[in-house]
């Protein structure tokens, strides 16, 4: 008989992922293997695939164990590995807290960009501590087509180029990456953000997450949004001393992004579990040969 490997299918404002539970880290999934799970044709479709891992058992993660017994690994829509995505980490948290891991109230999750702390709320929206934003100098420009603007450089644990424009369709159909200058303002690549104002600390966005294209939502990108727009809106909570909150809404729904005055940044959304099932280990296996 051939093996069947569970798997569960989640979104967070409609950002999908494929969630593969291995306590144990005792499944090789290398980057054509989630790239595979995450083809929506051929596969079972997704954004973007959670690896669930004891942190104790993954080499990249055995320091934060002390602090967070479970590791979000993280793999783009294409296979690649990301630093951090915040959309997963709500669904990362949820798929714990139904498969009994974790209980309503604050958890810690090991992710490559550091130990993130997460709050279940019994309405069902999970809280994300994001960690601080960091604002790299120098002058950024993204495009698309005969069009160009200037961009905010901010990183949140991954880079973002943050780009206010006058209509979301200005970015296009967003299949591809959007050209930026300098090129090497982003080494490996950035996730770009197109925003436009909908009201008082209300934006909307559109994002080209690197590794998938255009997505429905961006957790890391929201928060990037938000800290971009304090900047441009003259209103750094650690100048006035006061938390700054920014509705952002994204394709896939709404998130709420609060920054401190210390520069920690909080993002609250909804986090659903749609499915689960199993697949065929025989059938990874033909993809991967």
């Amino acid at each position: 008989m051939s093996t069947r490997i569970a798997f569960l299918k989640g979104h967070g404002t409609e950002n999908d992922f494929v969630i593969v539970p291995d306590p144990e880290n005792a499944l090789d999934l290398p980057p054509a293997a989630a790239a595979a799970l995450c083809d929506r044709r051929a596969g079972i479709g997704g954004d973007g695939l959670l690896h669930v891992v004891r942190s104790a058992a993954h080499p990249e993660a055995a320091h934060m164990a002390a602090e967070a017994e479970w590791f979000m690994d993280y793999r783009n829509g294409d296979g690649s590995v990301a630093e951090m995505c915040g959309n997963g980490v709500r669904v990362f948290a949820r798929y714990l807290q139904r498969a009994g891991h974790a209980v309503e109230g604050d958890l810690a999750v090991a992710t490559r960009g550091g130990v993130k702390t997460v709050h279940l709320a019994k309405n069902g929206d999970v809280t994300v501590g994001m960690g601080r934003a960091l604002l790299p100098e120098g002058d950024v420009e993204v495009s698309v087509g005969e069009r160009s603007w200037p961009a905010r450089n901010v990183n949140m644990g991954n880079p973002h180029a943050v780009a206010f424009v006058a209509d979301l369709d200005h970015a296009g159909d967003l299949y591809t990456a959007p050209p930026f200058r300098p090129a090497t303002a982003y080494p490996d690549g950035v996730n770009v953000e197109f925003v436009v104002d909908r009201g008082p600390r209300h934006v909307a966005m559109r994002v080209h997450e690197r590794g998938s294209g255009e997505t429905r939502s961006c957790g890391t990108g929201a928060c990037a949004v938000a800290v971009a727009t304090a900047r441009r809106d003259g209103v750094d909570p650690a100048v006035t001393g006061t938390p700054v909150t920014y509705t952002v809404d994204v394709p896939g729904g709404t998130l709420v992004i609060t920054e401190h005055p210390d520069g920690e940044i909080e993002m609250t959304g909804p986090a659903v579990i749609v499915a689960e099932g199993e697949f065929d280990a025989e059938w990874l296996e033909g993809v991967l040969s």
